[in-house]
């Protein structure tokens, strides 16, 4: 039996236990009930966010969603092949040779064997370039970024002062944002390969914990490749009882996005559960400088759980908590406010607001340019072909023009 088939048999079976009639499952799910009929008879493919809405609604626990064959991924995340982004020493070094020069400092002079004057200089770069990130293409920042990460690494090096060690962890936060900013740029295997970085450069500086934080970078690599069950693994590996409680909170937040992924409620929400616990406590707000992942989402947990309720097929109730989470963002946090309002509005559409949902993404849309994101662009996607469903409406109409056109320039 197809797959179509096979799924579309399951799904009658347990709509009609359930006492549905199609009619009342059609208006529930707000689908078509044609095209839901052609889905139950295997005439018709059922997308994921079909699968995942039946399962919330029937109950399934994420039967139906294994039932859906899922799309290849656009690219290999778990290869961490060389990447163009990733510079020798050489070169870096003389890349940065002019914001060295920039602080009054020559190569070869007693900075470096002495860097304790440069790090407030290189902290404070790092705080600007993360504010920069916020509303600024990634792939402006990242020759910057990876020369400051081999610069501030050089120098730790060739230095056997008490300044190594902090220059060592500076240069692994540095190292850990340029794989953000990686992934960001579309490029997965520089994504794997600076968040390896930043691991190797945070152990060299004596702290273990920090490097732990990889295996979260890296779980939200898989995330975005589709990859449940290595999200799900990398997640708990960084959640030992050892570690500092914001790196294993983070962590319970990116277990709960994997398990939302394939319809694992309980599992979601236990974990969901567990990284509030985490992320609410004194210790987990101040024990590292730099701050630890996001700096402009006031509450993650609370918005991590507005995230993972659209994956588990319950779009009105993470309308709700993404509608109120979304306010609390700073203005000038583009980035941030693209990645979780594009999430807002395919809440609102699969909840059936259309001209709410194309309200929302219309003024998102005006900002994509500015901050490109190949992360935001897979909400995009859903978002075009959850739309497609309503082509009568006026709003979709007005919005596809420019929905088009940052869907051809993630193309480019």
């Amino acid at each position: 039996m197809s797959e179509a088939l096979r799924f579309g048999a399951e799904l009658r079976r347990l709509r009609q236990e359930a006492g549905l009639t199609l009619t009342e499952f059609s208006v529930a799910l707000n689908y078509d009930k044609g095209y839901l009929s052609k889905v139950e008879r295997g005439e018709r493919f059922a997308s994921p966010e079909l699968a995942r809405r039946c399962d919330a609604f029937l109950g399934a626990n994420g039967e139906l969603q294994r039932l859906v064959v899922r799309p290849e991924t656009e690219s290999d995340t778990t290869t961490a092949t060389p990447s163009p982004w990733v510079v020798g020493r050489r070169e870096v070094l003389a890349a940065g040779t002019g914001a060295l020069i920039d602080l009054g400092l020559k190569l070869g002079g007693p900075a470096f064997s002495a860097p304790d004057p440069l790090l407030p200089s290189f902290r404070a770069q790092f705080d600007q370039l993360r504010k920069l990130g916020q509303s600024t293409a990634p792939k402006v920042l990242l020759p910057l970024l990876e020369a400051q990460t081999r610069v501030i690494a050089a120098l730790a090096a060739d230095t056997r002062s008490a300044a190594r060690a902090p220059a060592l962890l500076l240069a692994s936060r540095f190292a850990e944002f340029t794989g953000w900013m990686a992934q960001e740029a579309g490029d997965s295997a520089a994504a794997l390969a600076w968040t390896g970085e930043a691991d190797g450069l945070a152990r060299a500086g004596g702290d273990p914990y920090l490097g732990s934080y990889a295996l979260v970078r890296r779980a939200l690599v898989t995330l975005y490749g589709g990859d449940a069950a290595g999200t799900v693994a990398l997640a708990r590996r960084a959640q030992s009882n050892e570690l500092p409680p914001r790196i294993r909170g983070l962590a319970a937040q990116r277990e709960a996005q994997g398990h939302a992924l394939v319809g694992e409620e309980l599992d979601c929400l236990r974990s969901l559960d567990r990284a509030r616990d985490l992320l609410d406590r004194d210790d987990a707000r101040s024990t590292a400088d730099p701050t630890i992942g996001t700096t402009h989402v006031s509450d993650p947990a609370a918005m991590t759980t507005g995230w993972c309720l659209y994956d588990l097929g319950r779009p009105k109730a993470a309308a709700e908590v993404l509608d109120r989470e979304c306010r609390r963002l700073p203005p000038h946090a583009l980035r941030t406010r693209t990645r979780y309002g594009f999430r807002r509005s395919l809440a609102h559409a699969a909840s059936g607001e259309v001209e709410h949902a194309c309200t929302i993404a219309g003024e998102l849309l005006a900002v994509m340019p500015a901050v490109p994101s190949a992360t935001v662009n897979s909400d995009v996607r859903r978002l075009a072909r959850e739309l497609s469903r309503f082509r009568s409406s006026r709003a979709v109409h007005d919005l596809q023009p420019a929905l088009a056109r940052v869907l051809a320039s993630a193309h480019d």
